[in-house]
């Protein structure tokens, strides 16, 4: 069976449960199809192909890739061992899960740009007095003198931030809509509203 599905960011609400207030993210996901099969023999590892969303225009290979299937805007890959289950065409749909399950979700974090130490790695800052007038949001020393004589590769410093790919673990799916494919899982998830999110059953 696919372990997983291609969805959309909705956004982020509250639920009011007998326990009290749960803070979900509504994601739109599926309904997604089965564009191709790769098999070990083949490709050199099992896996299927899946599209989602409606796509406005395509190539030629694009035609070709998809012909009978649709017309896919996104395209992912999700593992699978017993791949002789799946079907070109096979419709996947938030179905898939129920409440109480745990799955993983996988997005594009939020871009932040060219972000300082402090708000990149939270660092603490320098001194705030004591005549240091231009310290206060500086990373501090980066190494050693003589010995090593260098800088340390990873050393963290100021930086690109933000704008990767992020995996967000066991978060628990508080509720599923059939009718309108939405899934509601229990915190927060990457990447902003209308952003493109694998969801995989966590395990």
């Amino acid at each position: 069976m696919i372990q997983g599905i291609v969805g959309r960011k909705i956004g982020m609400t509250q639920l009011f449960q007998d326990g009290g207030e749960v803070v979900v993210t509504a994601i739109e996901a599926g309904p997604c199809f089965v564009t191709q099969i790769k098999t070990e023999a083949k490709d050199g590892y099992d896996a299927v192909q899946v599209g989602f969303g409606e796509a406005k225009r395509l190539n030629s290979a694009q035609k070709g890739h998809l012909k009978d299937v649709g017309r896919f805007k996104y395209l992912r890959e999700f593992d699978m061992e017993d791949i002789e289950s799946a079907q070109v065409g096979q419709k996947l749909d938030v179905d898939m899960f129920k409440s109480g399950d745990l799955v993983d979700v996988t997005g594009t974090s939020k871009g932040k740009g060219f972000a300082g130490v402090v708000k990149r790695h939270h660092f603490a800052g320098g001194p705030k007095t004591h005549g240091q007038s231009d310290r206060h949001r500086a990373p501090g020393s980066i190494g050693a003198g003589t010995n090593p004589g260098r800088v340390f590769k990873g050393t963290r410093m100021a930086g690109h931030m933000g704008n990767r790919r992020v995996t967000v673990r066991n978060l628990k799916v508080i509720d599923v809509d059939l009718a309108r494919h939405l899934i509601l899982v229990e915190g927060a998830v990457p990447g902003s509203n209308k952003g493109l999110l694998l969801i995989k059953k966590a395990g």
